[in-house]
């Protein structure tokens, strides 16, 4: 019987389980092995980096892998957060211990770059591709160290309830906000505030499944759409 997780790892899950994502997680190494889930947590805290529409769910290697590859050249390398490509392969064969490696590195690329995004509001900062990958070059090095016994195996995820009265507590703060949780512990913020904080929360969660569905929708147009008559003929 597995002993009790850590606390970095409890609190990776809690970071991860206040993003409403578009399936429940079970197997973090399973549920991650396409990259789909990834791009969701990227474009839950930073919406302009990702196109959800590029990252198909799949249970074949080869698509796993063009997501993974896709999510690595768009996203990840302008976070500093590259992933190698033998990495990738160990994800995609759902390796236990290195998905929650890549999540804990992305959290903190995420946090430094909503950090820069706040300290510099009028000068865009994280909106342009070169500006973005400069930052990443000078944050990426080599001393990251990708290895699947560096975490405790926790091959099932922690179950969580999915009701979303108990998805609140744990949401990441809003900026320059507490959380409802913070406020109940000091003592310091009365019940509106408490009761805004979850408001802000709630429309979070819609405004991420509302592009989820914008995203999924589109697809499904573009699946249905009847070829032109004068569409190329598709490569044999």
């Amino acid at each position: 019987m597995a002993g009790p997780l850590p606390e970095s790892l409890r609190a990776l899950y809690r970071w991860v389980d206040a993003i409403p994502l578009s399936r429940p997680k079970r197997n973090m190494a399973r549920d991650f092995s396409d990259a789909v889930l990834a791009a969701e947590v990227v474009k839950f805290h930073l919406p302009a980096l990702v196109e959800l529409h590029s990252y198909v769910p799949a249970s074949s290697t080869q698509q796993k892998l063009a997501n993974w590859g896709h999510l690595n050249r768009k996203v990840l390398s302008k976070l500093g957060a590259r992933v190698p490509d033998d990495v990738i392969r160990k994800i995609v064969q759902c390796r236990p211990g290195l998905v929650e490696q890549v999540l804990v590195l992305l959290r903190q690329r995420i946090e430094e770059r909503q950090r820069q995004q706040r300290q510099r509001p009028a000068a865009g900062a994280g909106d342009h591709p070169g500006e973005a990958t400069a930052l990443a070059s000078s944050r990426a090095g080599p001393q990251q160290r990708w290895d699947a016994d560096r975490l405790p195996r926790a091959p099932l995820y922690p179950r969580q309830s999915r009701a979303l009265p108990n998805m609140l507590p744990v949401m990441a703060p809003i900026s320059g906000e507490h959380s409802g949780e913070e406020c109940r512990g000091s003592g310091n913020c009365p019940p509106l505030q408490i009761l805004q904080a979850k408001v802000r929360r709630l429309e979070q969660l819609l405004r991420l499944k509302n592009i989820r569905i914008e995203d999924l929708s589109a697809r499904l147009r573009a699946a249905q759409r009847p070829p032109g008559p004068h569409s190329p003929p598709a490569p044999s």
